[in-house]
């Protein structure tokens, strides 16, 4: 994650192309959830690096999004455990 955040700092000034947002955003994720499964505490997980890359990579997404659409093909940052959440606030808040 260190080196990832070294290489996208050294290019804080250019935008990331889509194709290389998509692979930095599935490479991020996928890694994460791994260690996250092998029992790596959260607090090892959400290191600096960690918070700066997800911050960075959510930037040029929302970036993106606003420029081309969905030029991202449904890859995003969000991760799918805060979507499910926010799914069932929202179907909690219809019913009343």
């Amino acid at each position: 994650m260190a080196a990832l955040c070294v290489w996208l700092a050294e290019r804080v000034d250019l935008q990331l192309h889509a194709f290389q947002l998509r692979t930095l955003i599935r490479i991020v994720k996928k890694t994460y959830r791994d260690f996250r499964l092998q029992g790596v505490a959260d607090v090892s997980l959400n290191s600096r690096s960690y918070e700066v890359v997800h911050r960075r990579l959510s930037v040029e997404e929302a970036t993106a999004a606003v420029k081309s659409g969905d030029v991202l093909q449904g890859v995003s940052m969000r991760d799918s455990e805060e979507e499910e959440e926010e799914e069932e606030e929202g179907e909690g808040g219809e019913e009343d």
